[in-house]
C-alpha cells in the first residue's frame, strides 16, 4: 500500500511537471510537379516552384514561474523528392537553431533564426511567403536573406496590435561587419502594416514598407522596397477566397532594372492542414533570378 501511494505521487508530481513544459514534434511535407521553359516536367521536392520547403522541427516550451519562459527551436529542412537534406545555411538544423526567454518584457532570443525582416514582409505578403513568392524572388525579403546565424534578438510586447523587433550580430560573428535587422509591424482586424529594414555596417541599408488590407470578400496587398544597389520598386496584388478556394495574383516590378515579375496562385484547402495548389511564375527579362523565364507547378501540401 505504501508503495502504491509513493507511485502516485510521483505520477502526480510528474503531471505537475508535464504540465509546465512541453515538446512539439512538427513539420511540412512538399511534393508537386514542375515545368519549367526550356527544361522538361520534372518532380519537385525544393524548388521555387513549391509552396513551400518540406521540413522537420522540434520546438519546446518551460513555464519557469512568475510569467516567465523558456523555449527553444530546432528545425531542418529536408527535399522530399529523395529525402536529402535542404541545408539553408550548409549545415543541419539550418532552419532554425535558437534558445530564448519571454515574459511580460518581450522575448529576447539567440542563435540562429528567421531574421526581423523577413518577419516584416511575411505581416502582409499575398502567398504567406511561398517559395514562389513574387515579393521574396524579385526583391528577397527586404533585400536580403531569410536567415542570420549568431543573432541577438529582441521582440515587444504586442500592445494595441503594434510590434516591433531588433536584431543585432556583433561584428566578429560577421565577418569583422557588425548587423542589425529590425521590423515594425501592426497587426489588428483587417489591416497588416509593417516597416522591414536591415544594414551591415560599411554597406548602405535595405528597407521595404508594405501593407494588407482585408475586405472580407477580397484582399489587396502592395509595397514600396528599396533594396541596397540599383533595385527598387514596389509590389501590387489581390487575393479572392471563395469557400475552400483562394486565387491570388501578385506583381513585383523592380523600376531600377526595369523588371516585372508575376505570379498567379491557385490554392485549394483539403483540410485544414492540407491544401492542394497549381502556380504560374513569370521572371522578369532584365533580371532573371529563377533560371528560366516562365514556370508552372502544381503540388501538395501537408502541415503537421
Amino acid at each position: 500500500m505504501k508503495k502504491s501511494l509513493i507511485a502516485l505521487a510521483v505520477l502526480a508530481a510528474s503531471g505537475v511537471a508535464m504540465a509546465q513544459s512541453s515538446v512539439t514534434l512538427y513539420g511540412v511535407a512538399d511534393l508537386g510537379l514542375v515545368k519549367s521553359q526550356g527544361i522538361s516536367a520534372q518532380m519537385s521536392g525544393s524548388g521555387v516552384m513549391n509552396n513551400g520547403t518540406s521540413r522537420l522541427g522540434v520546438r519546446g516550451v518551460e513555464d519557469l514561474g512568475g510569467g516567465l519562459k523558456a523555449s527553444f527551436n530546432f528545425e531542418h529542412g529536408l527535399n522530399m523528392e529523395n529525402g536529402a537534406g535542404n541545408l539553408s545555411g550548409g549545415q543541419m538544423w539550418s532552419r532554425a537553431a535558437w534558445l530564448a526567454l519571454q515574459g511580460g518584457f518581450g522575448r529576447f532570443q539567440m542563435g540562429r533564426t528567421l531574421t526581423p525582416s523577413f518577419y516584416g514582409v511575411a505581416a502582409w505578403e499575398l502567398t504567406g511567403t511561398a517559395n514562389y513568392s513574387a515579393v521574396g524572388n524579385q526583391f528577397a525579403f527586404a533585400g536580403v536573406g531569410p536567415r542570420d546565424s549568431s543573432v541577438f534578438q529582441y521582440t515587444t510586447p504586442t500592445m494595441g496590435g503594434f510590434s516591433g523587433t531588433l536584431g543585432y550580430i556583433m561584428k566578429p560573428d560577421n565577418g569583422g561587419n557588425a548587423k542589425y535587422d529590425l521590423n515594425a509591424i501592426y497587426a489588428n482586424g483587417p489591416l497588416a502594416a509593417a516597416l522591414s529594414y536591415n544594414k551591415v555596417n560599411g554597406a548602405k541599408g535595405n528597407f521595404a514598407l508594405g501593407g494588407a488590407y482585408d475586405f472580407g470578400s477580397f484582399k489587396l496587398a502592395g509595397s514600396w522596397q528599396d533594396p541596397a544597389g540599383v533595385a527598387k520598386g514596389f509590389t501590387i496584388g489581390g487575393s479572392v477566397p471563395v469557400g475552400a478556394f483562394a486565387l491570388t495574383l501578385d506583381i513585383a516590378r523592380d523600376t531600377g532594372f526595369k523588371d516585372t515579375d508575376l505570379l498567379i496562385e491557385a490554392k485549394y484547402a483539403l483540410s485544414k492542414r492540407t491544401f492542394a495548389y497549381a502556380a504560374y511564375y513569370k521572371d522578369g527579362d532584365k533580371k532573371l533570378v529563377t533560371g528560366a523565364k516562365n514556370h508552372l507547378g502544381l503540388g501538395v501540401r501537408h502541415n503537421f
